[in-house]
């Protein structure tokens, strides 16, 4: 699946390391099956008369679905350079008659929910209170103080969702941001051992970029469209989504403008999750929470930072917290479709297992 670069490395690249082990099955290339995916290229409005010099300015500007395409607002496409109101109104007519109205029925979205890809944790007991694992086209959260697992589901992840479907994975690619250089290409192939796969070719298809700050962050993920839009991604990584917003933006008199940057960020991944059929997930750091101690408050004095922004864009959150010796405890704490749950893991060699 992936091809090996023959430039410089950049800051966005795959990660590769010496190889220890025979080269493994997984992960190679994807089926229509296992893609899943039901986007439309924008290449595709040249049927509609849309010329192909318009088609390379939405892809400069990170549109390459249709299905991104009609999500931008029309003031913001109108920013795009040579793109004047009349164009605009034309490539907006040519969307909507080739996608349709927006309106399907119940029967329909359950037919589409059936393409979401359940993705395994690692431990049996995570995956059981999820209802299968990590699932596509959904916002997952993480948070709880450190030594908890957080960076270690990340890489856990990156591992999991290469495995065929049978085995609890997604047979796919992984785009691993990294805000807090603590991506360890070493662990990857430790984890990788657990399940008998060649380290060199699991790190092969994992994309990495180590970004500085909350501006190149989101410019990172604006430049995800072009990569998912080869149908061999199945999980965007954020780790973690907060630190950079929370050093670049200090202070209340920039709070009203970092969440707002923030809000733009969660909903760029949003569109990609639905867009491409993948899973998305941000660990997330704590604060205290003096309130808390009042009153009885899941995690104690803790509360994830992020505010009212990042706990609405999340689909699922779960917060994580230390239990006896070994022991780690997943409270699921928000799902639109599971109940509020708790389950045990350790934190072993193989990454996230069962106590």
């Amino acid at each position: 699946m992936a091809r090996k670069s023959t430039s410089q490395p950049t800051r966005e690249q795959s990660v590769a390391a010496p190889s220890t082990r025979a080269p493994s099955p997984p992960p190679t290339t994807l089926d229509e099956e296992d893609s899943g995916s039901q986007f439309s290229l924008v290449d595709e409005l040249q049927q509609h008369g849309i010329n192909v010099q318009d088609i390379i300015k939405l892809k400069s500007a990170g549109l390459y679905t249709m299905q991104g395409a009609r999500a931008m607002p029309r003031r913001q496409m109108l920013k795009i350079k040579g793109f004047s109101d009349a164009k605009v109104d034309k490539i907006r007519d040519a969307l909507t008659k080739s996608l349709g109205s927006g309106f399907q029925s119940g029967a329909q979205a359950m037919e589409k929910r059936k393409a979401v890809i359940n993705i395994s944790t690692g431990s049996k007991s995570v995956d059981a209170m999820l209802g299968g694992g990590l699932q596509t086209r959904c916002i997952t959260e993480v948070y709880g103080e450190y030594r908890t697992g957080k960076t270690q589901l990340a890489h856990t992840m990156s591992v999991m969702v290469q495995l065929p479907r049978d085995m609890g994975g997604a047979n796919g690619r992984v785009a691993y941001i990294d805000t807090e250089g603590t991506f360890r290409p070493e662990r990857i192939v430790a984890i990788a051992e657990r399940f008998n796969l060649d380290g060199n070719e699991v790190l092969e298809n994992i994309t990495h970029a180590r970004v500085l700050n909350s501006e190149d962050q989101m410019e990172i993920i604006g430049k995800l469209a072009e990569r998912l839009a080869d149908g061999h991604y199945r999980l965007i990584i954020v780790d973690s989504i907060m630190a950079l917003f929370r050093v670049d933006y200090s202070g209340r008199g920039e709070l009203s403008e970092r969440q707002q940057k923030l809000a733009q960020c969660l909903n760029q991944l949003t569109r990609l999750a639905e867009e491409f059929n993948v899973a998305v997930l941000l660990t997330n750091q704590v604060q205290s929470d003096p309130g808390a101690t009042m009153v009885f408050v899941a995690g104690g004095a803790l509360k994830p930072v992020g505010g009212h922004v990042l706990s609405h864009a999340s689909t699922v959150r779960i917060f994580l917290r230390k239990g006896r010796g070994e022991e780690r405890v997943a409270k699921l704490s928000d799902s639109p479709d599971r109940p509020e749950g708790e389950a045990s893991y350790k934190l072993s060699q193989g990454g996230w297992d069962d106590v």
